[in-house]
């Protein structure tokens, strides 16, 4: 199985940053919601607010959307050409995306695609978290309680924030702009430097 993270990964971009504006240019009331922003996001800075804590307040755009899911459909609709060639080359039906962005946006373009995922879990019409986010080590954490014995022969992403991912793979690969640029780790350089 090869695993991959999502944006600026497999997708030119941040998947949620996009959406975020495509809701806006349809329903200006979204724009309101970066006043709720501003404050929680000095707090994460701060050390005062948690990163989930923070996504909970972004999403609460999510309240002035009729209907949400169709949202995440026209956005894919328009949007899924954003996912890189190199990805789709090597594509494979157990591939497996993990993300930090939330599931019900990830969701939808991992249906598109085929292919499997795992991404914060949140409630689409009010933007409540419903779990820990995805990121860092609780991505491990997160694909071991699903896959305990798996064997991730490559692991993906374009963050050094993934690197507790990149250390369960075989191989694990940094990728830039729609490249992958090099080996970061691999379980045949953490044995021998053991």
């Amino acid at each position: 199985m090869n695993v991959y993270d999502f944006d600026k990964t497999i997708y030119r971009g941040d998947s949620a940053t996009h959406f975020w504006w495509f809701s806006a240019g349809r329903h200006p009331s979204v724009f309101l919601s970066v006043f709720g922003a501003a404050g929680p996001a000095a707090k994460v800075l701060t050390g005062n607010l948690s990163r989930g804590e923070l996504k909970h307040k972004l999403y609460t755009f999510l309240r002035r959307i009729d209907d949400p899911r169709r949202e995440v459909e026209i956005f894919w609709d328009r949007h899924i050409g954003g996912i890189f060639p190199w990805y789709l080359e090597r594509r494979r039906d157990d591939d497996l995306i993990i993300s930090a962005s939330p599931d019900f946006l990830i969701e939808e373009a991992c249906r598109r695609l085929g292919i499997h995922c795992m991404a914060t879990p949140m409630e689409i019409t009010t933007g409540r978290l419903l779990g820990e986010n995805c990121r860092g080590a609780e991505k491990v954490r997160r694909f071991r309680e699903v896959y305990p014995a798996a064997v991730i022969e490559e692991f993906f992403s374009d963050s050094l924030a993934d690197l507790p991912m990149m250390e369960e793979a075989e191989r694990g690969y940094l990728v830039r702009n729609g490249a992958v640029l090099r080996l970061v780790a691999s379980r045949e350089t953490a044995a021998a430097n053991t």
